[in-house]
Protein backbone atom coordinates (compact mmCIF):
# COMPACT_ATOMS: atom_id res chain seq x y z
CA UNK A 1 0.00 0.00 0.00
CA UNK A 2 2.79 2.45 0.91
CA UNK A 3 4.63 1.64 -2.32
CA UNK A 4 1.51 2.37 -4.38
CA UNK A 5 0.99 5.66 -2.53
CA UNK A 6 4.49 6.80 -3.39
CA UNK A 7 4.09 5.78 -6.99
CA UNK A 8 1.18 8.24 -6.95
CA UNK A 9 3.39 10.87 -5.32
CA UNK A 10 6.28 10.30 -7.74
CA UNK A 11 4.32 10.60 -10.98
CA UNK A 12 3.71 14.40 -10.79
CA UNK A 13 7.36 14.97 -9.82
CA UNK A 14 8.48 12.99 -12.87
CA UNK A 15 6.11 14.97 -15.07
CA UNK A 16 7.23 18.37 -13.78
CA UNK A 17 10.97 17.86 -13.25
CA UNK A 18 11.74 15.50 -16.14
CA UNK A 19 9.05 15.22 -18.80
CA UNK A 20 7.94 18.87 -18.92
CA UNK A 21 11.48 20.27 -18.79
CA UNK A 22 12.66 18.22 -21.77
CA UNK A 23 9.40 18.82 -23.66
CA UNK A 24 9.80 22.60 -23.24
CA UNK A 25 13.48 22.43 -24.22
CA UNK A 26 13.00 20.27 -27.31
CA UNK A 27 9.49 21.08 -28.54
CA UNK A 28 9.41 24.81 -27.73
CA UNK A 29 13.10 25.79 -27.56
CA UNK A 30 12.93 27.14 -24.00
CA UNK A 31 16.04 29.03 -22.81
CA UNK A 32 18.14 28.12 -19.77
CA UNK A 33 16.85 31.21 -17.96
CA UNK A 34 13.24 30.25 -18.69
CA UNK A 35 13.81 26.69 -17.46
CA UNK A 36 15.33 28.05 -14.26
CA UNK A 37 12.39 30.40 -13.69
CA UNK A 38 9.86 27.63 -14.33
CA UNK A 39 11.19 25.99 -11.16
CA UNK A 40 9.24 28.72 -9.31
CA UNK A 41 6.04 26.94 -10.38
CA UNK A 42 7.04 24.23 -7.92
CA UNK A 43 6.33 26.65 -5.05
CA UNK A 44 3.08 24.85 -4.07
CA UNK A 45 5.28 21.98 -2.88
CA UNK A 46 6.93 24.52 -0.59
CA UNK A 47 3.77 26.28 0.60
CA UNK A 48 1.66 23.12 1.04
CA UNK A 49 2.02 23.54 4.80
CA UNK A 50 -0.40 26.49 4.55
CA UNK A 51 -3.35 24.22 3.74
CA UNK A 52 -2.07 21.06 5.47
CA UNK A 53 -4.26 21.67 8.59
CA UNK A 54 -7.32 21.56 6.30
CA UNK A 55 -6.18 18.18 4.93
CA UNK A 56 -5.29 17.00 8.45
CA UNK A 57 -8.62 17.90 10.04
CA UNK A 58 -11.25 17.46 7.30
CA UNK A 59 -12.26 14.63 5.01
CA UNK A 60 -10.28 11.42 4.65
CA UNK A 61 -6.86 10.66 3.23
CA UNK A 62 -8.55 8.59 0.51
CA UNK A 63 -10.74 11.47 -0.69
CA UNK A 64 -7.91 14.03 -0.69
CA UNK A 65 -5.47 11.75 -2.51
CA UNK A 66 -8.00 10.56 -5.08
CA UNK A 67 -9.29 14.04 -5.95
CA UNK A 68 -5.83 15.55 -6.22
CA UNK A 69 -4.47 12.75 -8.41
CA UNK A 70 -7.47 12.99 -10.73
CA UNK A 71 -6.65 16.70 -11.24
CA UNK A 72 -3.00 15.84 -11.99
CA UNK A 73 -4.06 13.26 -14.56
CA UNK A 74 -6.44 15.58 -16.40
CA UNK A 75 -3.91 18.42 -16.52
CA UNK A 76 -1.25 16.07 -17.87
CA UNK A 77 -3.50 14.95 -20.72
CA UNK A 78 -4.25 18.59 -21.61
CA UNK A 79 -0.70 20.04 -21.48
CA UNK A 80 0.64 19.19 -24.98
CA UNK A 81 -2.48 20.66 -26.63
CA UNK A 82 -1.80 24.12 -25.16
CA UNK A 83 0.25 26.90 -26.79
CA UNK A 84 3.55 27.74 -25.05
CA UNK A 85 3.59 30.59 -22.56
CA UNK A 86 0.99 31.55 -19.93
CA UNK A 87 -1.51 28.71 -20.68
CA UNK A 88 1.19 26.11 -19.99
CA UNK A 89 2.43 27.96 -16.89
CA UNK A 90 -1.10 28.14 -15.44
CA UNK A 91 -1.68 24.42 -15.98
CA UNK A 92 1.70 23.56 -14.48
CA UNK A 93 0.78 25.63 -11.43
CA UNK A 94 -2.48 23.68 -11.13
CA UNK A 95 -0.58 20.39 -11.47
CA UNK A 96 1.91 21.24 -8.73
CA UNK A 97 -0.84 22.52 -6.41
CA UNK A 98 -2.86 19.32 -6.79
CA UNK A 99 0.29 17.22 -6.36
CA UNK A 100 1.29 19.13 -3.21
CA UNK A 101 -2.16 18.49 -1.73
CA UNK A 102 -1.85 14.77 -2.46
CA UNK A 103 1.62 14.81 -0.86
CA UNK A 104 0.21 16.23 2.38
CA UNK A 105 -2.38 13.46 2.62
CA UNK A 106 0.00 10.67 1.55
CA UNK A 107 2.83 11.68 3.90
CA UNK A 108 0.49 12.17 6.86
CA UNK A 109 -1.25 8.86 6.25
CA UNK A 110 2.06 6.98 5.97
CA UNK A 111 3.56 8.59 9.08
CA UNK A 112 0.44 7.55 10.98
CA UNK A 113 0.31 3.89 9.95
CA UNK A 114 4.04 2.94 9.84
CA UNK A 115 5.58 1.89 13.22
CA UNK A 116 8.72 3.74 14.37
CA UNK A 117 11.02 0.71 14.22
CA UNK A 118 10.35 0.38 10.48
CA UNK A 119 10.89 4.03 9.49
CA UNK A 120 14.31 3.46 7.91
CA UNK A 121 13.40 0.36 5.93
CA UNK A 122 9.97 1.62 4.86
CA UNK A 123 11.43 4.91 3.65
CA UNK A 124 13.91 3.00 1.52
CA UNK A 125 11.01 1.27 -0.21
CA UNK A 126 9.12 4.54 -0.27
CA UNK A 127 11.91 6.22 -2.23
CA UNK A 128 12.16 3.17 -4.49
CA UNK A 129 8.47 3.46 -5.38
CA UNK A 130 8.70 7.23 -5.84
CA UNK A 131 11.75 7.01 -8.09
CA UNK A 132 10.27 4.06 -9.94
CA UNK A 133 7.31 6.25 -10.85
CA UNK A 134 9.70 8.98 -11.99
CA UNK A 135 11.57 6.36 -14.04
CA UNK A 136 8.45 5.41 -15.97
CA UNK A 137 6.69 8.78 -16.18
CA UNK A 138 9.81 10.94 -16.40
CA UNK A 139 12.81 9.17 -17.90
CA UNK A 140 10.86 6.46 -19.69
CA UNK A 141 8.53 9.02 -21.20
CA UNK A 142 11.46 11.22 -22.29
CA UNK A 143 13.17 8.25 -23.95
CA UNK A 144 9.90 7.35 -25.68
CA UNK A 145 9.83 10.84 -27.24
CA UNK A 146 12.35 9.57 -29.78
CA UNK A 147 9.57 7.36 -31.24
CA UNK A 148 6.19 8.75 -30.15
CA UNK A 149 4.42 12.09 -30.40
CA UNK A 150 4.43 14.21 -27.24
CA UNK A 151 0.61 14.11 -27.10
CA UNK A 152 0.62 10.30 -26.97
CA UNK A 153 3.21 10.32 -24.17
CA UNK A 154 1.42 12.90 -22.03
CA UNK A 155 -1.89 11.11 -22.62
CA UNK A 156 -0.55 7.73 -21.45
CA UNK A 157 0.95 9.22 -18.29
CA UNK A 158 -2.26 11.14 -17.54
CA UNK A 159 -4.50 8.10 -17.94
CA UNK A 160 -2.26 6.04 -15.63
CA UNK A 161 -2.50 8.81 -13.03
CA UNK A 162 -6.29 8.78 -13.22
CA UNK A 163 -6.19 5.02 -12.63
CA UNK A 164 -4.29 5.55 -9.39
CA UNK A 165 -6.86 8.14 -8.36
CA UNK A 166 -9.58 5.50 -8.64
CA UNK A 167 -7.52 3.01 -6.57
CA UNK A 168 -6.85 5.59 -3.81
CA UNK A 169 -10.59 5.85 -3.08
CA UNK A 170 -10.35 2.42 -1.39
CA UNK A 171 -7.70 3.28 1.23
CA UNK A 172 -8.79 2.22 4.74
CA UNK A 173 -9.53 5.10 7.08
CA UNK A 174 -7.52 5.87 10.26
CA UNK A 175 -9.27 6.93 13.44
CA UNK A 176 -8.03 10.26 14.84
CA UNK A 177 -8.71 11.61 18.35
CA UNK A 178 -11.32 14.34 18.60
CA UNK A 179 -9.78 17.75 19.39
CA UNK A 180 -11.07 21.28 19.43
CA UNK A 181 -9.27 23.77 17.23
CA UNK A 182 -7.61 25.40 20.25
CA UNK A 183 -6.37 22.04 21.55
CA UNK A 184 -5.03 21.13 18.12
CA UNK A 185 -3.22 24.47 17.74
CA UNK A 186 -1.79 24.21 21.26
CA UNK A 187 -0.27 20.80 20.47
CA UNK A 188 1.23 22.12 17.23
CA UNK A 189 2.68 25.20 18.96
CA UNK A 190 4.17 23.03 21.72
CA UNK A 191 5.91 20.90 19.09
CA UNK A 192 7.20 23.94 17.19
CA UNK A 193 8.71 25.63 20.26
CA UNK A 194 10.52 22.67 21.81
CA UNK A 195 14.14 23.55 22.77
CA UNK A 196 16.48 23.15 19.81
CA UNK A 197 13.75 23.44 17.19
CA UNK A 198 15.70 26.24 15.46
CA UNK A 199 18.45 23.68 14.68
CA UNK A 200 15.94 21.09 13.49
CA UNK A 201 14.23 23.43 11.07
CA UNK A 202 17.50 24.92 9.82
CA UNK A 203 18.87 21.43 9.17
CA UNK A 204 15.77 20.42 7.23
CA UNK A 205 16.09 23.58 5.14
CA UNK A 206 19.77 23.05 4.33
CA UNK A 207 20.29 19.28 4.03
CA UNK A 208 19.28 19.04 0.33
CA UNK A 209 20.59 22.48 -0.66
CA UNK A 210 23.44 21.17 -2.81
CA UNK A 211 21.26 18.71 -4.72
CA UNK A 212 18.55 21.32 -5.14
CA UNK A 213 20.95 23.82 -6.67
CA UNK A 214 22.35 21.31 -9.16
CA UNK A 215 19.12 19.63 -10.28
CA UNK A 216 17.75 22.28 -12.73
CA UNK A 217 21.01 22.42 -14.68
CA UNK A 218 21.74 18.70 -15.05
CA UNK A 219 19.60 18.17 -18.16
CA UNK A 220 20.78 21.37 -19.89
CA UNK A 221 24.37 20.29 -19.15
CA UNK A 222 23.79 16.94 -20.84
CA UNK A 223 22.10 18.41 -23.92
CA UNK A 224 23.90 21.76 -24.31
CA UNK A 225 27.05 21.68 -22.16
CA UNK A 226 28.27 18.16 -22.98
CA UNK A 227 26.49 17.91 -26.33
CA UNK A 228 24.93 14.53 -25.65
CA UNK A 229 21.69 13.30 -27.20
CA UNK A 230 18.10 13.06 -25.99
CA UNK A 231 18.16 9.24 -25.97
CA UNK A 232 21.35 9.26 -23.83
CA UNK A 233 19.77 11.69 -21.39
CA UNK A 234 16.64 9.59 -21.08
CA UNK A 235 18.51 6.29 -20.74
CA UNK A 236 21.55 7.15 -18.58
CA UNK A 237 20.70 10.25 -16.55
CA UNK A 238 16.98 9.75 -16.02
CA UNK A 239 16.22 6.04 -16.43
CA UNK A 240 19.39 4.32 -15.20
CA UNK A 241 19.79 7.22 -12.76
CA UNK A 242 16.38 6.45 -11.29
CA UNK A 243 17.27 2.76 -10.95
CA UNK A 244 20.50 3.64 -9.17
CA UNK A 245 18.64 6.02 -6.87
CA UNK A 246 16.24 3.19 -6.05
CA UNK A 247 19.15 0.88 -5.19
CA UNK A 248 20.76 3.63 -3.12
CA UNK A 249 17.50 4.29 -1.30
CA UNK A 250 16.97 0.61 -0.47
CA UNK A 251 20.51 0.35 0.87
CA UNK A 252 20.23 3.71 2.66
CA UNK A 253 16.96 2.73 4.32
CA UNK A 254 18.43 -0.55 5.52
CA UNK A 255 21.58 1.17 6.83
CA UNK A 256 19.46 3.77 8.64
CA UNK A 257 17.58 0.94 10.35
CA UNK A 258 20.79 -0.89 11.34
CA UNK A 259 23.02 2.09 12.20
CA UNK A 260 20.47 4.50 13.62
CA UNK A 261 19.35 7.74 12.03
CA UNK A 262 22.18 10.06 13.03
CA UNK A 263 25.08 7.90 11.93
CA UNK A 264 23.22 7.40 8.65
CA UNK A 265 22.72 11.15 8.23
CA UNK A 266 26.44 11.82 8.75
CA UNK A 267 27.78 9.09 6.48
CA UNK A 268 25.14 8.95 3.78
CA UNK A 269 24.69 12.73 3.75
CA UNK A 270 28.44 13.13 3.17
CA UNK A 271 28.30 10.72 0.22
CA UNK A 272 25.40 12.72 -1.21
CA UNK A 273 27.34 15.99 -0.99
CA UNK A 274 30.66 14.66 -2.35
CA UNK A 275 28.96 13.14 -5.40
CA UNK A 276 28.30 16.67 -6.76
CA UNK A 277 32.02 16.98 -7.38
CA UNK A 278 31.71 14.28 -10.02
CA UNK A 279 29.63 16.63 -12.17
CA UNK A 280 32.19 19.37 -11.62
CA UNK A 281 34.90 17.04 -12.98
CA UNK A 282 32.67 16.00 -15.90
CA UNK A 283 32.06 19.65 -16.79
CA UNK A 284 35.82 20.36 -16.71
CA UNK A 285 36.58 17.31 -18.89
CA UNK A 286 33.31 16.67 -20.77
CA UNK A 287 34.13 13.21 -22.05
CA UNK A 288 30.99 11.14 -22.68
CA UNK A 289 31.98 8.45 -20.18
CA UNK A 290 32.98 10.99 -17.54
CA UNK A 291 29.46 12.40 -17.76
CA UNK A 292 27.96 8.91 -17.56
CA UNK A 293 30.04 8.07 -14.49
CA UNK A 294 29.27 11.34 -12.71
CA UNK A 295 25.56 10.84 -13.33
CA UNK A 296 25.49 7.29 -12.01
CA UNK A 297 27.50 8.07 -8.87
CA UNK A 298 25.37 11.13 -8.08
CA UNK A 299 22.14 9.19 -8.59
CA UNK A 300 23.19 6.33 -6.28
CA UNK A 301 24.46 8.67 -3.55
CA UNK A 302 21.32 10.78 -3.77
CA UNK A 303 19.30 7.66 -2.97
CA UNK A 304 21.50 6.93 0.04
CA UNK A 305 21.01 10.41 1.46
CA UNK A 306 17.31 10.84 0.80
CA UNK A 307 16.30 7.54 2.46
CA UNK A 308 18.05 8.54 5.69
CA UNK A 309 16.61 12.06 5.49
CA UNK A 310 13.01 10.94 4.99
CA UNK A 311 13.26 8.41 7.82
CA UNK A 312 14.51 11.27 9.99
CA UNK A 313 11.55 13.47 9.01
CA UNK A 314 9.08 10.70 9.77
CA UNK A 315 10.67 10.17 13.18
CA UNK A 316 10.55 13.82 14.26
CA UNK A 317 7.04 14.59 12.99
CA UNK A 318 5.50 11.84 15.15
CA UNK A 319 2.12 10.24 14.42
CA UNK A 320 0.07 13.04 16.04
CA UNK A 321 -0.86 15.79 13.52
CA UNK A 322 1.29 13.85 11.07
CA UNK A 323 -0.01 15.46 7.88
CA UNK A 324 0.60 19.02 9.12
CA UNK A 325 3.96 18.36 10.77
CA UNK A 326 5.32 16.38 7.85
CA UNK A 327 4.08 19.05 5.45
CA UNK A 328 5.88 21.76 7.45
CA UNK A 329 9.14 19.81 7.37
CA UNK A 330 9.00 18.79 3.73
CA UNK A 331 7.94 22.30 2.72
CA UNK A 332 11.04 23.65 4.42
CA UNK A 333 13.20 21.18 2.51
CA UNK A 334 11.56 22.29 -0.75
CA UNK A 335 12.38 25.97 -0.18
CA UNK A 336 15.94 25.22 -1.23
CA UNK A 337 14.93 23.46 -4.43
CA UNK A 338 12.59 26.21 -5.54
CA UNK A 339 14.55 29.33 -4.59
CA UNK A 340 18.11 28.15 -5.24
CA UNK A 341 16.99 26.68 -8.56
CA UNK A 342 15.56 29.96 -9.89
CA UNK A 343 18.91 31.72 -10.57
CA UNK A 344 20.70 28.51 -11.62
CA UNK A 345 20.46 29.23 -15.35
CA UNK A 346 21.79 32.76 -14.89
CA UNK A 347 24.69 31.54 -12.74
CA UNK A 348 25.67 28.86 -15.26
CA UNK A 349 25.62 31.43 -18.05
CA UNK A 350 27.83 33.72 -15.91
CA UNK A 351 30.23 31.18 -14.31
CA UNK A 352 30.08 28.11 -16.54
CA UNK A 353 29.07 24.59 -15.53
CA UNK A 354 32.36 23.66 -13.82
CA UNK A 355 32.34 26.50 -11.28
CA UNK A 356 28.61 26.19 -10.69
CA UNK A 357 28.71 22.46 -9.92
CA UNK A 358 31.60 23.09 -7.50
CA UNK A 359 29.48 25.76 -5.83
CA UNK A 360 26.66 23.24 -5.29
CA UNK A 361 29.05 21.07 -3.25
CA UNK A 362 29.82 24.00 -0.93
CA UNK A 363 26.09 24.61 -0.45
CA UNK A 364 25.72 21.09 0.98
CA UNK A 365 28.17 21.62 3.86
CA UNK A 366 26.41 23.95 6.38
CA UNK A 367 23.80 21.31 7.31
CA UNK A 368 26.43 19.08 8.92
CA UNK A 369 27.38 21.75 11.46
CA UNK A 370 23.80 21.57 12.81
CA UNK A 371 23.66 17.80 13.37
CA UNK A 372 24.86 17.82 17.03
CA UNK A 373 22.17 20.33 18.01
CA UNK A 374 19.56 18.40 16.02
CA UNK A 375 20.52 15.19 17.82
CA UNK A 376 20.05 16.92 21.18
CA UNK A 377 16.63 18.24 20.08
CA UNK A 378 15.40 14.80 19.01
CA UNK A 379 16.73 13.04 22.09
CA UNK A 380 15.10 15.63 24.35
CA UNK A 381 11.74 15.19 22.61
CA UNK A 382 11.92 11.41 22.98
CA UNK A 383 12.64 11.72 26.71
CA UNK A 384 9.71 14.12 27.14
Amino acid sequence: MVAALYVAEGIPAGIFHDLVQVWLLEAHGASLTELGLISLLAMPWTFKALWSPLVDRTGTAASWISGAMLAVGLVTVALPFLPPGPPVWIMLGLLTTASATADVAIDGYTATVVPADLHGRVNGWRVAAYRGAMLVCGGGAVAAAAWFDWRVIFGAVGVATCGLAVWARRLPSVDAPEQTTSEWLHDLWTWLRQPGSWALFSFVLLFKMGDAAMAPMVKPFWLKGAGLGLAELGLISISIGALLTVLGALLGGELATRWGLFKALWVLGAAQAISNLGYMAAAAWPDRYMVYGASMIESFCSGLGVAAFLAFLMRVCEAQQAATRFALLTALSMVARNLIGAPSGYLVESWGYTAYFGFTFLLALPAFALLPAVHARVQGAMQD
